[in-house]
């Protein structure tokens, strides 16, 4: 069927006798699946048990009439108005006892029996009623789970808490040993006394926060089973999955990769960021690595402006089919929006849609319909995959401990050091995988670690075997700090990984806000945010502090640890810094780009199957380049675009001749995009 294109659906906001019209400008908008019921329960079962199934039946008919697939969601994302005054408590509440009310959406504890209930009861008619139906392609559980309510701290939470706790330690004794109650008078004498992390007039206690991070991404992780049990029981066959949100704390995408059949997101890039390319990047291999290579979906992005920014800047023309075809180039085998048809009213009435308020003779409808045309002529790329010898590792337990109070610095961000690291791969055309650190590793020529903080002692000793074995590790500041119950591990800092890098941190030492420190050595410049007082154990220095506290001590060293080298820096190196390091490294490790030579600003990514092999070009500058290429290629692109009645082809946003004919360069234009293959090998 090619690379899936469309959008949410919401024909209840609309008069029955508009959805022939939108039935229609699908078709010519090349619209192949729409993901369709996310809010309708309320629509559905207007009131307890009475069910209206009927003016759905045909909004389903009529896509399936049309040719079109539906994404069919489970509609549980936000209760009917009669649930809440039933049942009030299934509504969540906040850490300070605050319940939080219905008139938005997503006012539900995650751990309520009642809701739970009610959601498995409507999935059960929904999947009954549809088991069969020509249009049903996927399954769509909920919707962004922990986008609004995060956790529940409520009552019905807090016993769901002591259960998973038992569970999990089994005696009182073994969870005062790992939340280190001995510590403030927090001992518990049964379970029954737990509560969770309310406020309370001080610092929580850290691994009572952190293992209710777990408990509540666990707690969400149940609803969608709950859900997805039914789904397998009644429709057999039908894949499965739900729509993540990128780098959303909440909800830990490699714990949920294996329940789900294809990994699904929604990404709004802010056009008001220059470089929000480089952040969908990392989301994009983060997805698509989940599930060890296995194509994604994008199931959600904006066609141009969203609502809910402080300011809402349109996408400007060539972003949308920029972006669209950089999630297909890293992975994507889906192209949705929210959503088809603009709505009139509600929250999100100026957020854009595929068709706008302004309807078909809009920019937006116009450069949808063309980017339908495009995905639509070339169908091969579907089903193909990407491969990387770069790993960076990123794990959710670290990232919540990480960011929990009383450290030594509240300015590190998880997401902010995994970019830090990510970038001079990106800018470097370099393919990377985002694994957690207990994946394999021994496949990949290069790994990455920028931070983890939390480390357990099998995740050390696996790094460490893969540096003896022959790897190339590159760790970052404050790793391996703490094991899973947020505990320093004792034998001083990086105790776990000291043998392995060769040496001991003896302080951390922070940077005060706005301050940097000079580097010199090697790599010469500017690091801010971080440094350690570091004593080499082995390890050699690559490049020291010369001001500052800790002039004098190293910055980046370099360890060889059998077979393999391993590189460790102390402090976050300014950007060109860290591409000088991270361009030697990966010249060490035998790390070549996709294309040698890439201008500033171009992204390069590979898709292989075995009917043809697709690279893409995307030029993310404002200015036109060229990119010589080492055989000559055809922009398949280019070669299907359609022509105008003099014959011309239509600008597509590269410039080599009509593509045709093969050529060993390509100029693109800015927000341009060519996807060439070679000679011999067009699917």
């Amino acid at each position: 069927m090619g690379i899936r294109f469309g959008g949410d659906y919401n024909p209840e906001q609309w008069p029955e006798e508009v959805w022939a019209e939108d039935l229609k400008l699908m078709k010519a908008a090349h619209v192949t699946m729409v993901t369709a019921g996310i809010f309708s329960w309320a629509k559905v079962e207007p009131r307890p048990g009475e069910w209206d199934f009927g003016w759905f039946d045909r909004v389903l008919d009529g896509l399936a009439g049309a040719g079109i697939a539906v994404c069919l969601a489970t509609m549980t994302a936000s209760p009917p108005p009669w649930l809440s005054r039933l049942h009030p408590e299934i509504l969540p509440e906040g850490p300070d006892g605050q319940r939080r009310w219905p008139g938005g959406r997503q006012h539900y504890c995650p751990s309520s029996p009642v809701y739970r209930s009610h959601a498995v009861r409507l999935v059960e008619q929904l999947a009954t009623r549809y088991a069969g139906h020509p249009a049903l392609s996927l399954w769509h559980v909920g919707n962004e789970y922990g986008c609004h309510t995060r956790q529940c701290f409520c009552d019905v939470s807090a016993a769901d808490f002591r259960r998973w706790l038992r569970e999990r330690y089994e005696t009182v004794g073994a969870l005062n040993d790992a939340w280190s109650t001995a510590f403030w008078s927090q001992a518990y004498g049964d379970f029954d006394e737990v509560l969770p992390p309310r406020t309370a007039p001080t610092f929580p206690n850290p691994a009572q926060q952190l293992d209710y991070l777990r408990f509540g991404d666990d707690a969400l992780r149940a609803c969608y089973l709950a859900e997805k049990a039914v789904l397998e029981r009644v429709t057999p066959g039908v894949p499965v999955t739900t729509n993540l949100m990128p780098q959303h704390k909440p909800v830990d995408a490699f714990a949920w990769a294996p329940h789900m059949d294809a990994m699904a997101l929604d990404f709004y890039q802010d056009p008001y960021v220059p470089d929000d390319h480089i952040r969908a990047g990392y989301v994009f291999d983060l997805m698509r690595s989940a599930r060890s290579g296995q194509p994604w979906l994008l199931l959600e992005q904006a066609p141009s402006a969203v609502n809910w920014r402080p300011r809402n800047g349109p996408k400007p023309p060539g972003a949308m089919r920029l972006w669209s075809w950089q999630a297909v180039a890293q992975g994507a085998d889906a192209v949705l929006y929210f959503q088809w048809r603009q709505s009139l009213g509600g929250a999100e009435k100026f957020h854009s849609a595929m068709l706008p308020h302004g309807g078909t003779n809009t920019r937006t409808f116009r450069e949808v319909t063309a980017l339908g045309r495009e995905f639509a002529s070339l169908p091969d790329i579907a089903g193909s995959r990407s491969r990387a010898d770069v790993a960076l590792l990123a794990d959710w337990h670290s990232w919540w401990a990480l960011e929990l109070d009383s450290r030594p610095s509240t300015a590190l961000d998880h997401s902010r050091i995994a970019l830090d690291h990510y970038r001079p791969l990106f800018e470097a055309g370099v393919p990377c995988a985002v694994v957690p650190p207990q994946r394999e590793l021994s496949g990949y020529r290069l790994v990455v670690v920028p931070n983890l903080y939390l480390l357990t002692a099998r995740d050390a000793t696996r790094l460490a075997a893969y540096v003896r074995g022959g790897g190339r590790l590159v760790v970052s500041f404050f790793s391996g700090i703490v094991d899973e119950h947020d505990r320093v591990h004792p034998g001083g800092y990086p105790a776990p990984l000291r043998e392995l890098l060769g040496l001991r941190v003896e302080e951390f030492w922070p940077l005060d806000a706005g301050r940097s420190v000079a580097v010199d050595g090697n790599y010469t410049g500017r690091a801010d945010l971080w440094s350690e007082a570091i004593d080499l154990e082995g390890a050699e220095a690559l490049a020291h502090f010369t001001d500052g506290d800790l002039a004098g001590r190293p910055a980046v060293t370099r360890h060889a640890y059998g077979k393999g080298t391993v590189w460790y820096v102390g402090t976050r190196l300014e950007p060109a810094l860290m591409r000088a390091l991270l361009d030697d490294v990966r010249e060490a490790a035998g790390v070549a780009p996709v294309l040698p030579g890439l201008p500033a600003g171009v992204q390069a990514t590979v898709r292989e199957s075995a009917t043809g092999r697709f690279v893409f070009l995307l030029n993310h500058g404002s200015e036109p380049v060229e990119v010589r290429l080492p055989t000559p290629m055809t922009d398949a692109l280019a070669a299907t675009a359609p022509r105008t009645e003099d014959g011309t082809r239509v600008d597509h946003g590269a410039g080599a001749g009509d593509g045709a004919a093969p050529t060993d360069r390509i100029t693109l234009a800015a927000r341009g995009v060519a996807v060439l293959t070679e000679p011999g090998r067009v699917p």
